[in-house]
C-alpha cells in the first residue's frame, strides 16, 4: 500500500516564502480544469481565456499545501476547486455593461474544416478575410497576418488544423495578442504539427497569451519537434508571455537535449549578437502527456559565467549570462514522459510550484530527472508530486544541476522513483553551491536517496525530510561520485532527516568525503556504519501520512536550523528551541 502526507488546507507563506513567490498568484486551484473543458467555454471570446490574472484561487498557493495539491483530490481540494471556479465565472463572464465595451484590437477566426469563402480557380488561391462568417480555413493564411496588440486568433473548437501555426506581430502590455479557441461545445481546437518542427513557433515577439487548444506531433516520429516553441534570436528582452490550459499530447522527437528541441514547451534564446531573455513567462494548468523527449525545458546561448565552467560547451554557448526573470511553471500535469519532466536553465527568480509529473525517464537511455535546474540562481522549487523515474540512470525526482545557485526544495511529494530523491551534479568545472532541501517527503525512493557528481558542491543543506522506504531499499543513503573523496570538495549537511526502512540492508555510503556531516537524524530498521550525534535509534513512530504519534522520540528531538521557511510540509508553523525531526513539526498523533 502507498503511503501519502495527508493534505491540509494552505496556509500564509514565511516572510521569505512570500517575498520569493507573491510576484503572481496562481490563479485557478490546480483542479484539473484543463480536462473539463471550463477553459474553453466562451472566456477566450472575452479576452480573457482562461487567464490566470482574472482567476482569484489564491487558496492554492500557500505552502502549507502539499505536492498532493496539484492533483485536486480529497474534500479540501474540492473546496478550492469550486472556489476556483466560482471565481472563475465572477471575474471571466463580464457583466452587461462591460461585454458592451469594445475590444482594443481586431478578432479573426480560423475553422480548418471550413470551405473558402472565394474557391481557387485556375488564376487565383482560394480566399477568405478570417470574419466568424468566412473564417481562415488554412494555417498559411494565419501566419501571413501580422497581428497587433489587442488582437485575438480564434480557433473553431471541434476542428483540427494541420502544420505550423507561426504568427507574425506581438501585444502589448495593455493589450496582448491572443490565441485560443472559439465557438460553442466542449471540444478543443486543435494544431497537429504532423512532423513539422514546431506545431506553434512563437517566434522575437511578445505579449502573447497562448490558451485552451489541443497540439500534437506525433508523425515522422524520432526527428527534433515541439508542440509549443518559444524563440528568441537576437532579440533583446521579450515581455508578457502566458502558456496556459493546453492539451499537449502524442509529441514524438528525438533522444537528444538539444537548443531548438524536442519538447511539450520549449524556451528557446538563440544568437550571439544581442543579449537575449525573457522578463514575465506564466506556464501554469497545461496537461502534457506522451511526449519525447522533454516535458517542460529551457535553453540559452547567453548562458557563459564561471559557476558553469566547461560542463557547457563555451563556444555552443558562447554568450554571456543572461537570465529570463519573472518564471513560473505552476499547476501543469505532466504523465508519461520520455525524458526530463521540467528542466529550468538560465533563469534567475524561477518559481516552479504544484506541478505533478507522473512517469518520466520512460523511454530515453540517457540521464534524465524529474524537476532540474542548471546555469540558475535563486530557483523555488515547491509543492510538486514526481514520481515513477524509469531508471536509475540520474532518474530522481529533483536535481541541482551545474552552476544552480541557491535552489531550494521545499514541501514536495517524491515517491516511486527508480534513481531516488536529489541529485546535485557539477562537474567539467562546474559548481554548485547553496542548495536547500528541505520539509519533502519521500516515499519508495531509490537505488540511491541522494546522490553527489564530481565537482564543488558548496553549502548543501538537507534538513527536516522524512524518508520511508518499504517496498524499494535504496544502495545508498548517500552516492559520492568522486576519484579522491579527501580532495573532492563536497559540503553537505544533513541534519534532522527521518530514515525509516521496512527491508533489510542498503543504505550505505558511497566514497563520503571529509565534508559529509550527519546530526540529529533519526535512522530506524538501518544498520547505521557513521556517527550521527544528537540523532536517534529507536522507532520514530512516523505515521502513514508522515506525521508523528504519540510518544514519539523524534518530537523535539532535533537541532535549530537559522532561515528555516518558517513552516513544514504540512503548513504548520515553526516554533523557536529544538524542532523535531523529520517533515512534521506539529505535536503527536493518535495512531
Amino acid at each position: 500500500m502507498r503511503l501519502r502526507p495527508a493534505h491540509t488546507p494552505p496556509t500564509p507563506a514565511s516572510p521569505t516564502t512570500r517575498a520569493t513567490t507573491r510576484r503572481g498568484a496562481s490563479g485557478l486551484a490546480p483542479t484539473g480544469l484543463a480536462e473539463t473543458g471550463l477553459a474553453e467555454t466562451g472566456l477566450a471570446e472575452t479576452g480573457r481565456a482562461a487567464s490566470g490574472r482574472a482567476a482569484s484561487g489564491r487558496a492554492a498557493s500557500g505552502p502549507g499545501a502539499s505536492g498532493l495539491a496539484a492533483t485536486g483530490l480529497g474534500a479540501a481540494g474540492l473546496a478550492v476547486s469550486c472556489l476556483a471556479i466560482s471565481g472563475l465565472f465572477m471575474t471571466g463572464l463580464a457583466t452587461p455593461a462591460q461585454a458592451a465595451a469594445p475590444h482594443p484590437g481586431a478578432t479573426f477566426h480560423v475553422d480548418c474544416s471550413a470551405a473558402p469563402a472565394v474557391p481557387a480557380t485556375p488564376t487565383s488561391a482560394a480566399r477568405s478575410d478570417g470574419t466568424a462568417r468566412h473564417p481562415w480555413t488554412t494555417l498559411d493564411q494565419v501566419n501571413a497576418h501580422t497581428y497587433a496588440p489587442g488582437d485575438r486568433l480564434l480557433f473553431k473548437r471541434g476542428t483540427t488544423c494541420t502544420g505550423s501555426l507561426a504568427p507574425k506581430g506581438a501585444g502589448s502590455a495593455r493589450a496582448p495578442f491572443t490565441i485560443a479557441p472559439y465557438g460553442p461545445g466542449k471540444g478543443r481546437a486543435a494544431i497537429d504539427g504532423a512532423g513539422a518542427h514546431d506545431a506553434v513557433l512563437l517566434s522575437n515577439t511578445q505579449y502573447v497569451h497562448l490558451t485552451g487548444l489541443e497540439i500534437t506531433n506525433a508523425a515522422d516520429p524520432g526527428s527534433e519537434r515541439n508542440a509549443v516553441r518559444l524563440r528568441l534570436t537576437d532579440y533583446g528582452t521579450a515581455h508578457g508571455f502566458e502558456i496556459d490550459h493546453l492539451y499537449i499530447h502524442d509529441v514524438r522527437g528525438g533522444d537528444a537535449k538539444t537548443l531548438t528541441g524536442s519538447s511539450a514547451i520549449h524556451i528557446d534564446v538563440e544568437g550571439t549578437a544581442k543579449a537575449s531573455s525573457y522578463d514575465g513567462l506564466d506556464i501554469h494548468h497545461n496537461r502534457i502527456e506522451d511526449v519525447d523527449r522533454e516535458g517542460i525545458y529551457f535553453k540559452s546561448t547567453f548562458s557563459k559565467r564561471d559557476l558553469v565552467g566547461q560542463q557547457q560547451d563555451p563556444t555552443v554557448y558562447p554568450g554571456a549570462w543572461t537570465p529570463s526573470t519573472g518564471v513560473r511553471v505552476h499547476d501543469n500535469t505532466l504523465k508519461s514522459i520520455g525524458g526530463d519532466g521540467m528542466k529550468l536553465d538560465t533563469t534567475s527568480g524561477a518559481v516552479v510550484e504544484r506541478n505533478r509529473v507522473d512517469g518520466f525517464q520512460l523511454r530515453s537511455p540517457s540521464a534524465n530527472a524529474g524537476i532540474w535546474t542548471f546555469n540558475t540562481d535563486d530557483t523555488l522549487i515547491q509543492h510538486n508530486e514526481v514520481s515513477g523515474g524509469g531508471n536509475s540512470h540520474d532518474g530522481m525526482s529533483f536535481d541541482a544541476d551545474g552552476a544552480s545557485s541557491h535552489t531550494v526544495f521545499q514541501y514536495n511529494y517524491s515517491h516511486d522513483n527508480k534513481g531516488g530523491f536529489l541529485l546535485v551534479c557539477p562537474y567539467s568545472g562546474a559548481k554548485t553551491v547553496d542548495t536547500v532541501a528541505r520539509y519533502n517527503v519521500s516515499h519508495n525512493d531509490g537505488a540511491r536517496l541522494l546522490q553527489n557528481c564530481a565537482g564543488p558542491i558548496l553549502n548543501t543543506q538537507i534538513y527536516n525530510n522524512s524518508f520511508s522506504n518499504k517496498e524499494t531499499i535504496p544502495g545508498y543513503l548517500v552516492q559520492d561520485d568522486n576519484s579522491s573523496p579527501a580532495t573532492t570538495q563536497h559540503e553537505q549537511h544533513i541534519r534532522n532527516n527521518i530514515f525509516v526502512s521496512g527491508g533489510t540492508g542498503g543504505y550505505a555510503f558511497s566514497n563520503p568525503t571529509a565534508g559529509l556531516a550527519l546530526d540529529h537524524n533519526a535512522f530506524y530498521g538501518i544498520d547505521m556504519t557513521r556517527p550521527d550525534p544528537g540523532g536517534i535509534t529507536s522507532d520514530p513512530l512516523l505515521r502513514g501520512d508522515f506525521r508523528l504519534s504519540k510518544g514519539s522520540p523524534a518530537i523535539g528531538a532535533g537541532t535549530a536550523v537559522p532561515d528555516n521557511g518558517g513552516r513544514d510540509y504540512f503548513g504548520n508553523r515553526l516554533k523557536p528551541g529544538a524542532p523535531n525531526i523529520g517533515a512534521y513539526a506539529g505535536p503527536g498523533l493518535a495512531r
